[in-house]
């Protein structure tokens, strides 16, 4: 644990400034997230029209991851991350703290759609600037960060539990304008443009958006070649669908099937987050000796677990919940770090920034039709999402078995 903090202290430049940043953009998140679904259904969204708004919101994605590396060599991680980041977040906040009806929420999801611009460059401006070794360990400190900003769901629960979902929102969204905005404008000040990302800066300074773009043929022949980069193609659609699903799904299937208490739902995230804390402080340091894929694997295999408790869970019963978290806090601790591990080592650094873009398309591509489907299923029967979600958990074992390790660094 003391060496997570020595790495912490010694890190410089831009990795230290966006994770000393991050809360700002966290914590907000993490007040309003376990609600959102919640808050489109109290104000008269259906199972379908939140589907409907879940696969709107990928087909806007595709067009903006499409931009996202063309943009970010183009114009510079810092600029680009700046004008994204206002573009995708506090713009929309303010529109769902307004909302109305469905037109609201789509327009909120067509800005928010640009987070996928915001994400190549976010991604890039930290990592260009970091050695390999390195990676791993800003990894777990960005998941620390973010479990640690769980904990702020506590209030977010209390307010609901007084004053009813729809006022509590609407401040919670105007709070994350003031916060995110703010988080804007820090990156402004003390984020520099990276050494790669002025050299493809200069690369990118006589060609046209639209010649950068018919670039991405080379790029996508170049992921189509590694062996590690087609693995990532297979793995990564299904682990996004499961993440819209279960964040879409999980608060309206508690609260309408199992009789939980719209409330209680902000315990959920706040119990996930010390379990996996004290699994990153005291765990995850010790567990680089062993195959990693294979330690993905038993988190994948908790995640079946979990949902298998979720599903056979009677109503109003806590205690069944509450073991479905502590499989999923454990799961989500053993996967989701090592993936951002793989991801990382899997991209070629000199064209990082289309590659990552050049993914996120394939991965939306594969993902958007999911939206509508996940509605459908919901709406014939609330257990029938975590079904599709169990199957997708044994098609990413089925991908992580094949093949030989990848190198991950502890």
């Amino acid at each position: 644990m003391l060496d997570m903090f020595r790495f912490l202290k010694n890190l410089k430049g831009n990795p230290k400034a966006i994770l000393l940043c991050d809360p700002f953009w966290t914590i907000p998140f993490a007040m309003f997230f376990p609600f959102a679904t919640l808050y489109m259904f109290a104000l008269g969204l259906g199972d379908i029209e939140i589907g409907l708004i879940l696969s709107i919101s990928m087909a806007a994605n595709f067009v903006m991851a499409m931009l996202g590396g063309v943009l970010t060599d183009k114009f510079g991680r810092k600029k680009v991350l700046l004008v994204s980041d206002t573009l995708a977040w506090s713009i929309p906040v303010l529109i769902w703290a307004l909302a109305q009806d469905i037109r609201w929420f789509i327009a909120a999801t067509l800005f928010n759609s640009i987070q996928h611009i915001a994400m190549v460059a976010f991604e890039c401006a930290w990592v260009d600037d970091i050695e390999e070794s390195k990676i791993p360990k800003f990894i777990n400190w960005i998941h620390i960060f973010w479990l640690s900003a769980s904990l702020f769901a506590l209030i977010s629960g209390y307010f609901v539990e007084q004053y009813t979902v729809v006022p509590v929102m609407r401040v919670l969204y105007a709070v994350a304008f003031v916060t995110m905005t703010l988080r804007i404008v820090f990156i402004a000040i003390f984020v520099k443009e990276t050494a790669r990302g002025k050299e493809r800066l200069a690369a990118s300074a006589d060609k046209s958006i639209l010649q950068l773009l018919k670039g991405n043929k080379e790029v996508f022949s170049m992921v189509i070649r590694s062996r590690r980069m087609r693995r990532l193609l297979f793995l990564l659609p299904m682990v996004g669908i499961f993440q819209m699903v279960a964040g879409t799904y999980f608060a309206l299937y508690a609260t309408q099937n199992l009789g939980i208490a719209e409330s209680f739902l902000a315990y959920f995230p706040v119990l996930r987050a010390a379990i996996s804390l004290l699994f990153f402080f005291f765990i995850q340091n010790h567990l680089g000796k062993f195959n990693q894929r294979l330690l993905m694997r038993i988190g994948l295999a908790l995640f079946i677990i979990g949902h298998i408790l979720l599903l056979l869970a009677p109503p109003q019963n806590l205690t069944w919940l509450l073991v479905y978290a502590l499989a999923d806090a454990w799961a989500a601790a053993m996967f989701f770090p090592r993936l951002d591990t793989l991801i990382f080592n899997s991209i070629d650094p000199t064209e990082r920034a289309r590659c990552r873009a050049l993914i996120n398309v394939i991965v939306l591509a594969i993902t958007s039709p999911f939206g509508i489907l996940a509605g459908f299923l919901s709406d014939m029967d609330r257990r029938l999402p975590f079904v599709l979600n169990m199957i997708l958990f044994m098609g990413m074992i089925i991908t992580l078995a094949r093949g030989r390790e990848n190198k991950v660094v502890r």
